[in-house]
């Protein structure tokens, strides 16, 4: 395919707030030998860009450094040891914008052949993009850290984000009961998600009811939201239960450390940017799996384009967007 040898991108030269993020043009990126050049098509926001944009989040970064972390797109080139894709394909990648990789807010991106995974066929780039990053989280997050088995109940703290819907689809088809607390007016999406039970998060009595709805302990405690109680869910653990923690960069909770250990459960932390690729490709076959049955959804709260990076991002910074932040060439 043919190519021009400029293209346009939101990046930044130095890191700082949302104002920082320039829009303008930038060399279009020749493929190295293990890289594919990919035409974007839709990509999204994750609080993760936010973090290393800031520098909240320290990893290496090139500047001009290319912001964004996920990718959906077709394609164009592919550097001389590449065999695995070629010219016309549709791939994906949500793991790129970290440790030295340039990102995604661009018309092309350059990927590491061992970070790029193919679309399956009759996916839409814009209903794929929104949950890619949060679907890679939910599985390595189930798979690698909490060991999640069938028949385990799960409570996902906060499920009506992207990352706690993820939690629960995956949860869900990995046999373990699902108890879930959703914001007001998001109870039927989480269940559709395939919640067995859902709570309102703000209720008084949320930790009361979860320990009606498993009498016999929660196996697995997992909130991605960040907010941590442990001395009211502690109690409800079973033995031998996780609790994964993964947000909050600047919580501090009491932790009841006697009753974790006679429990014999543990605190796991949990950064997906810490993922490796061998973990990373294990987590997408089964996002291309669910992704083709239909039963990996989420939801778009507002779309924006490459021009509006700044203003994408001042949207997730301030909390008023119910839904994923999709961006478009």
């Amino acid at each position: 395919m043919n190519r021009p040898e400029h293209m346009r991108a939101a990046f930044i030269d130095a890191l700082g707030e949302a104002g920082s993020i320039r829009v303008g043009d930038l060399p279009v990126p020749e493929p190295a030998a293990t890289e594919v050049l990919v035409r974007m098509e839709a990509c999204e926001v994750n609080h993760v860009d936010l973090f290393v944009r800031s520098g909240a989040f320290p990893t290496p970064l090139p500047f001009p450094f290319v912001i964004g972390r996920d990718l959906v797109g077709t394609v164009v080139a592919v550097g001389e040891a590449v065999e695995a894709f070629g010219p016309g394909d549709r791939v994906w990648s949500n793991s790129l914008g970290h440790d030295g990789r340039q990102g995604t807010f661009s018309e092309y991106v350059a990927a590491p052949v061992e970070r790029l995974y193919r679309l399956p066929d009759g996916i839409d780039p814009a209903e794929a993009a929104p949950v890619l990053h949060a679907a890679g989280t939910a599985y390595i997050g189930l798979v690698r850290e909490a060991r999640l088995r069938p028949g385990e109940t799960i409570v996902v703290g906060s499920a009506s984000g992207a990352v706690g819907t993820a939690i629960v689809q995956f949860a869900a088809a990995m046999g373990a009961r699902v108890i879930a607390g959703a914001s007001t007016g998001d109870d039927q999406w989480v269940a559709d998600c395939g919640a067995a039970t859902v709570i309102d998060t703000h209720a008084a009595d949320f930790h009361r009811q979860v320990e009606r709805a498993a009498p016999g302990g929660v196996d697995v405690w997992w909130d991605p939201s960040g907010s941590y109680d442990f001395d009211r869910s502690v109690p409800l653990l079973a033995q031998g239960a996780r609790v994964i923690a993964m947000a909050g960069m600047q919580a501090a909770p009491r932790l009841p450390l006697g009753q974790l250990y006679t429990r014999d459960a543990s605190v796991l932390g949990f950064a997906i940017s810490n993922a490796s690729a061998a973990d990373l490709a294990e987590a997408a076959q089964a996002i291309n799996r669910m992704l083709a049955i239909g039963r990996l959804r989420g939801r778009i709260g507002a779309t924006f384009h490459l021009a509006e990076a700044a203003e994408a991002h001042r949207a997730l910074e301030g909390g008023g967007v119910r839904g994923r932040i999709l961006i478009l060439p």
